[in-house]
């Protein structure tokens, strides 16, 4: 049976909160979810670069304190985590910053919702058209015809190399 010591527990459970963060970044249509998750992550990625100069039975890297012969934690990854943290904040709180304001024009923080909104008002500003359906194919319709050289199964190519589809002009036809 395989014992797990402290390291291995702290090592899995920073992994569990990066996956947790990426996967409710990559899962939530709410942008506060989205940014506590980004939280989550940020945390889980912390706790591994305070893990990397972890040493096990060392001491922490402070002068007078314990055995000076006696080795001690690297100190670097322990700097370079305390100054994410605060940029971290800085960047969590300009986003929820944002999210309200966000909140207070839209009146949402759904993704979907908010998208739909802003290209209405995109289209309201730029003075056209907002689009019925991001799913709908550009250009007019019916298509035109597909040309009587291209062959169903050839994708595209023809015996003669690729087949412009659509032709522009008939001039440009060779």
């Amino acid at each position: 049976m395989m014992s797990l010591t402290l390291e291995g527990v702290v090592l899995i459970g920073a992994l569990g909160l990066i996956v947790i963060g990426a996967l409710g970044m990559a899962i939530s249509n709410h942008l506060f979810r989205m940014l506590l998750a980004l939280v989550l992550a940020e945390s889980g990625a912390n706790l591994l670069i305070v893990l990397s100069g972890y040493r096990v039975g060392a001491s922490a890297p402070i002068l007078g304190f314990g055995d000076p012969t006696a080795p001690m934690v690297d100190p670097v990854p322990q700097v370079l985590v305390l100054t994410a943290i605060v940029i971290g904040v800085g960047v969590q709180a300009l986003a929820v910053a944002l999210l309200l304001k966000v909140y207070r024009v839209y009146g949402t923080l759904n993704v979907r919702e908010l998208r739909d909104r802003m290209d209405a008002d995109v289209a309201t500003a730029a003075g056209v058209e907002a689009d019925a359906s991001q799913d709908a194919p550009a250009g007019e319709r019916p298509l035109p015809p597909v040309p009587a050289h291209a062959s169903v199964g050839s994708g595209g190519f023809g015996r003669r190399g690729p087949v412009p589809f659509p032709p522009q002009s008939d001039e440009r036809r060779p």
